[in-house]
């Protein structure tokens, strides 16, 4: 099996997910050229709101929106999100067809269970696709991810690292928006955290971590390992 190498693949338990914790991060590198992709894991078929050709649309729409390049989501179902080989080795597919420098998954404390689940099943199928011996039932070769990264979703966490991301916050508030059936009250819409206000929480969020960084948006992220700093710690 054969696809499109990417930089950098996202993995969400849901549609949407990815874009409130990294779409700008995405955009940005999109823009700079790098290949990235998202992968959510289930159809979201249980989402209060919406249903599942409708999320699938919108999410279409909002990947088109940050310049993403594979978008895909592997129907493992809404809230069965538990520890399961063949979920692992479905994911392990997903990461030695496309063979990503960097893996970003949710962070791991999150009000949803789904979402810490997520994190749990991609480090296990990051660590399993670099095995030669581990096998799914589709020959492929290995592949050793370079780094895992941790998105954040709901809660304010003290980030290990941010990533600024003030030239692309509108694309990142119109793919959360792209999420209409989610996001926006309508009569036919049941009353969840999302339909009251959601984005502009998400946004002040932003705002706040770019405020520590003295920019004007990043996005932070969680991290298991310490980052090393590639350039000049003072610079020119």
């Amino acid at each position: 099996m054969k696809g499109e190498h990417l930089h950098i693949l996202a993995f969400g338990a849901h549609a949407d997910d990815v874009e409130i914790g990294m779409a700008g991060t995405l955009s940005k590198l999109s823009s700079e050229g790098k290949r990235v992709g998202i992968c959510d894991l289930t159809d979201a078929d249980l989402s209060s709101n919406g249903n599942v050709q409708l999320r699938k649309e919108e999410a279409a729409r909002a990947a088109e929106i940050l310049g993403v390049s594979y978008r895909a989501s592997l129907a493992i179902p809404d809230r069965g999100l538990f520890l399961n080989e063949d979920y692992i080795k479905k994911i392990v597919n997903v990461i030695r067809t496309h063979k990503p420098k960097i893996v970003f998954a949710p962070y791991f404390e999150d009000r949803h269970p789904d979402h810490g689940n997520c994190s749990r099943l991609v480090e296990e199928a990051v660590f399993s696709a670099g095995i030669k011996k581990y096998h799914t039932g589709i020959e492929m070769e290995p592949h050793r991810v370079e780094k895992v990264y941790f998105y954040m979703i709901n809660g304010f966490h003290k980030p290990d690292f941010t990533i600024d991301i003030s030239p692309f916050i509108d694309k990142k508030l119109s793919a959360l928006r792209a999420y209409r059936s989610q996001f926006e009250q309508s009569d036919q819409s049941i009353d969840t955290p999302l339909v009251n206000g959601y984005i502009e929480t998400v946004e002040a969020r932003e705002r706040m971590f770019g405020k520590l960084v003295g920019v004007s948006y990043a996005e932070g992220f969680k991290t298991k390992v310490p980052v090393l700093l590639d350039r000049d710690l003072i610079g020119d």
